[in-house]
């Protein structure tokens, strides 16, 4: 008909009753006039190959791609579709419509790969087994709790791309050296030898970034003559060169995050607990690689004797609060090292107290957030000084970190609430340290709250008598070993018999 154009259906209709009918009968079928029909054998004459010579619609980027889109594509190569469309519908809203994005999207997809630059080339990598390591860190998104409190963690990542073996350690503050060691030396000991080359990213433990050339920091300097291997690094910013490890990152965290989720929550009881978990799911992908791993293993160069350090050494004077203070943490330590000039090793996830050469404690590591600080309070370093004057609890500035959950928190206000100031600090203080000696604090801490939910508080003596356990001492007895001869003598005539 005049006026309207013709469809993709209706050539197709033409075209197949014109092989076996005339040009006037197939137009007809088709709905099509005689000069329409004449125009398409034409065009079918001009060209055998498929490819549809006509438009069937009007073009909506005519008004702007020669005039507007193509100067723009040339001018920069890294003009995204969306800031072309955002600048056409600011200043080309006469000859543009907003319903045609799809259709400008897709123009400069063709011009670009017709006429825009050399993209880059991915080249995939032979490797060679006990050739190369690859280390990087990676951060976790999973929602993993411990004992209900948020865990701030990463991810140090191993990998040995040519048998595709892998090794995490769950990291719990930033990339610093400290982590870095400490996870790649006992990735290289999971593995059972050193490979001969182990590539990073530019980290700055590792590297000092302010120069171009590959100098390293002289603790890895030291890590790097201790296991002898040869230390690279990729080009900053060039993920693509660090891929056999890149698109692990995203395996190897999808298939814990789906772990997680088949287990049913991401809560876990202490940090090993999930730190047990991650390995499993490790070690489960490992195991699909074992025939290759097994190839590798045998061309590792052998482990030294000994680690190298993977810690920092820090020397700290106990105040008298019973702290130290560290990395902007402040950390409780027991009240018979006040005044105490103690050496601590600190690790990525751990602090290490020494007097002297003599081993003291262990304490696990708090981090502080940035520009912030932090605590880490342990009650049972400190109780036993408490109980002596419990009314310093009330207003300690140490006192809601005191309290180590949160049904001990609510027994505080529940007290605090109904007792007197003094009757409340006390039956808190005798409360802790009764959990300290029971060594039941959370059935101490789960019983009471249980208890003022029906609003009966129970006597400290009550929970003693619940909880305390007392081994009852033996009675000491001396024991005297009589002679023979008194025996004798209680018999008649045993003397002379």
């Amino acid at each position: 008909m005049p006026g309207t154009r013709i469809t993709d259906q209706q050539v197709m209709i033409y075209m197949k009753h014109r092989t076996r009918n005339s040009q006037v009968v197939a137009a007809a079928k088709a709905g099509i006039s005689e000069r329409s029909a004449r125009r398409l054998d034409k065009s079918n004459q001009q060209t055998n190959d498929g490819t549809r010579q006509w438009r069937t619609r009007k073009d909506p980027l005519e008004a702007v791609w020669d005039s507007v889109v193509v100067p723009i594509l040339k001018q920069d190569n890294d003009i995204t579709p969306v800031g072309v469309f955002d600048h056409l519908c600011e200043y080309h809203t006469d000859k543009f419509s907003p319903g045609s994005r799809r259709t400008l999207e897709r123009r400069i997809r063709k011009w670009r790969s017709l006429h825009g630059p050399a993209k880059d080339v991915v080249f995939m990598q032979t490797h060679e087994y006990g050739a190369l390591g690859i280390t990087d860190f990676t951060h976790v998104k999973s929602p993993v709790t411990i004992a209900g409190e948020p865990l701030k963690h990463m991810l140090f990542h191993y990998r040995m791309p040519a048998s595709g073996w892998a090794f995490v350690q769950v990291i719990y503050g930033g990339e610093s050296f400290a982590a870095f060691s400490d996870g790649l030396q006992n990735a290289l000991h999971a593995a059972g030898g050193v490979p001969r080359e182990v590539r990073t990213d530019s980290l700055s433990a590792a590297y000092k970034n302010h120069s171009s050339a590959d100098d390293l920091t002289e603790r890895f300097n030291d890590l790097v003559k201790h296991y002898g291997f040869k230390a690279t690094r990729n080009n900053p910013g060039v993920a693509h060169e660090n891929g056999a490890i890149e698109s692990p990152h995203g395996h190897t965290k999808s298939q814990v995050e789906q772990a997680l989720k088949i287990r049913g929550s991401y809560d876990f009881d202490s940090r090993d607990a999930y730190e047990a978990f991650v390995a499993s799911v490790v070690a489960r992908r490992n195991r699909r690689v074992s025939d290759k791993y097994q190839l590798e293993q045998r061309q590792l160069q052998p482990l030294p004797l000994a680690m190298s350090v993977n810690y920092t050494e820090h020397y700290v004077t106990v105040s008298r609060t019973s702290t130290i203070c560290l990395k902007r943490v402040t950390y409780t330590v027991p009240s018979r090292l006040i005044d105490s000039r103690l050496l601590v090793r600190l690790y990525d996830d751990r602090l290490a107290l020494f007097y002297g050469t003599d081993f003291v404690m262990e304490l696990e590591r708090v981090y502080a957030d940035k520009g912030g600080r932090a605590r880490s309070v342990n009650y049972r370093h400190v109780i036993d000084a408490l109980v002596k004057k419990p009314r310093a609890f009330r207003h300690s500035q140490l006192r809601d970190d005191l309290l180590p959950d949160d049904n001990y928190k609510a027994i505080w206000d529940y007290v605090d609430d109904t007792l007197t100031a003094d009757k409340a600090s006390y039956y808190m203080v005798k409360l802790l340290h009764l959990a300290k000696q029971s060594g039941c604090e959370r059935q101490l801490g789960r019983f009471i709250a249980a208890s003022i939910t029906q609003r009966q508080l129970p006597a400290i003596r009550e929970c003693e008598e619940r909880f305390l356990v007392i081994e009852p001492k033996a009675p000491s007895l001396t024991i005297k070993q009589h002679s023979l001869s008194s025996y004798a003598s209680m018999i008649p005539g045993g003397l002379h018999g």
